[in-house]
């Protein structure tokens, strides 16, 4: 009889930093830049990343200084998963936390990274980077795009 997954069988606290880790699908939606309206406290995503997302590879470039590098990266925590609204419902922590399991096209399903832009989930080729924008036009760039993309 085959072992389960450790995503079935641990809660997201429990999880080893390797794990929680490989939970990631690298959808890039956590490195969109995101504008918060200060009297609704409604959340826009912007189709704008990160300054240190590549927009190649889909990944952050230099994930281990990110937060020296970029003082408001935001980290994925159990608690932030549990408190954030705006974290679509494809990402792994989110359904992870909310009992659904991983979607067949995420890599540790699939055994591809691939498969994560083949289901449209990832933001590849459909942002551009916050080094090519001028902070008083990130208005111009919020799209409910990557809002939630409703990918099982």
């Amino acid at each position: 009889m085959a072992e389960q997954p450790f995503w079935e069988t641990k809660s997201l606290d429990a999880m080893s930093e390797t794990e929680w880790e490989s939970l990631c699908d690298g959808c890039g939606r956590c490195c969109l830049l995101k504008l918060e309206d200060e009297d609704t406290g409604e959340i826009a995503t912007c189709a704008v990343s990160c300054r240190l997302f590549d927009l190649k590879s889909g990944r952050c470039s230099d994930y281990a200084n990110r937060f020296e590098r970029v003082p408001d990266c935001l980290k994925v925590t159990p608690d932030f998963v549990r408190t954030t609204r705006w974290l679509p419902s494809s990402c792994a922590y989110r359904r992870i936390a909310e009992g659904r399991g991983l979607a067949a096209w995420h890599p540790l399903i699939s055994g591809r990274a691939e498969t994560v832009v083949a289901a449209g989930v990832s933001v590849l080729g459909r942002v551009v980077s916050e080094r090519d924008v001028r902070e008083e036009d990130l208005e111009d760039h919020v799209t409910g795009e990557f809002d939630d993309p409703q990918k099982e």
